[in-house]
């Protein structure tokens, strides 16, 4: 039986950057459907070639020209990070064809050490798009939906029961586990964490003991969505703070975390400097955290962490997808008062609050109403992001809105 393709957001960005440039490099984490998309937009015309497999990897680290004449463009490289060497003889056949493009379509995993090498080999002649596990519109079937500042008049993605929501949540994004809603999402994400750490992690410098980097994924799930403080993991890992820093920005590189930084702004406060942590697949959170059901995670002390995440990677999905870097950050006070996300988009700033309760209350724009307050005229229209199903003006400037709509 065929695996049913889910249209992706990206589709039409990456269309347009095979036309602009000879090389396209799509990076992205493990699984999250960047050879499936390339295969289904350009399998007609592109040949595809994996660097993943040991023999083709030898052959072409071994005589690289040689292995570029045998698989001449218009072809698809995948997993180039196994073989960078190879970029060097890409640009050299790249500049001897210049005005060619769509030449060579590129892959990797690995993001950190894979976009050094672009940069030093293919600067000015390769496209650079990033492809995340599938976001909530994606999954729908809706990949185009705007999102809801955008227009405000938006529809619900889909009818979404809060158990239903919940169920999704516990599983993630990932292609295979939405496309397949029968497979076991625990054996799937304990077989996938071991391959990213057996495989990508191993690629990087400075990662030692592996289990101890284990330890520390499952500290960040643990602290997820809160002010992170490696001088504490520190102490209960025995390692160096350093040392994470660098895990930290390893994961932050190879699209596993999201650092979420905090907003400056010259409002006489004194505001915490603090950055916060999310997965970028609630899926590896809650198996990181030991979550097996949907209704434990629903109810246990992770459950505002989680859905937050679901909001955040909503945005981040949303905007990476049309090849845009999202700027999001979260604001706080050394008092305490603290909008979770803010939006910063051409100029203005907007800002999100995310609420477990299903039922909506004019209190609960409190903190966005303290925001507008402080940032004065940069500050839009905030938005109650909640599990229900109510769209509800909270006061004039806030809307509460269902993640279903979001």
């Amino acid at each position: 039986m065929k695996t049913p393709y889910l249209k992706r957001s990206l589709e039409p960005v990456l269309e347009r950057a095979a036309k602009d440039f000879p090389v396209v490099v799509l990076t992205g984490p493990r699984q999250s459907g960047k050879t499936t998309l390339l295969n289904h937009l350009f399998g007609k015309t592109h040949r595809h070639v994996s660097l993943e497999l040991p023999d083709v990897r030898a052959a072409a680290l071994a005589d690289p020209r040689g292995f570029l004449a045998i698989h001449p463009p218009p072809v698809i490289f995948d997993e180039i990070q196994y073989c960078p060497d190879l970029l060097m003889y890409v640009k050299e056949a790249v500049d001897a064809h210049r005005s060619r493009r769509g030449q060579y379509l590129l892959t990797g995993s690995q993001n950190m050490l894979l976009l050094e090498r672009v940069t030093e080999s293919l600067a000015g002649r390769a496209a650079i798009l990033r492809l995340l596990p599938l976001s909530f519109r994606e999954a729908f079937g809706t990949p185009d939906a705007l999102l809801p500042w955008e227009n405000p008049r938006r529809k619900r993605t889909a009818h979404l029961s809060i158990e239903s929501l919940w169920h999704r949540l516990l599983r993630g994004n990932y292609p295979e586990l939405v496309v397949e809603p029968e497979r076991g999402f625990r054996l799937w994400h304990g077989s996938y964490m071991q391959t990213y750490i057996e495989r990508d992690v191993r690629l990087v410098r400075q990662i030692g003991d592996l289990a101890i980097f284990q330890n520390f994924l499952r500290s960040l799930a643990a602290r997820s969505g809160q002010l992170i403080n490696l001088s504490d993991i520190s102490r209960d890992l025995g390692a160096a703070v350093n040392t994470l820093k660098i895990w930290l920005s390893v994961l932050e590189a190879s699209h596993q975390v999201v650092v979420v930084r905090p907003y400056f702004a010259n409002v006489g406060k004194r505001l915490v400097k603090t950055p916060k942590v999310y997965f970028t697949d609630t899926g590896t959170l809650c198996y990181l955290s030991g979550l097996k059901d949907a209704s434990h995670a629903a109810a246990g002390p992770l459950a505002g962490a989680i859905f937050e995440t679901a909001v955040l990677t909503e945005i981040i999905k949303t905007f990476v997808h049309r090849g845009d870097e999202p700027e999001v950050y979260f604001w706080r006070t050394s008092t305490g008062s603290e909008v979770d996300f803010i939006i910063h988009v051409e100029g203005r700033l907007i800002p999100i609050e995310v609420k477990l309760s299903a039922t909506l209350q004019p209190s609960m724009a409190g903190s966005i109403l303290a925001f507008q307050k402080d940032i004065g005229a940069k500050a839009d229209s905030g938005f109650v992001i909640h599990p229900g199903d109510t769209r509800l003006p909270l006061s004039p400037r806030v809307m509460g809105i269902p993640f279903s709509e979001w």
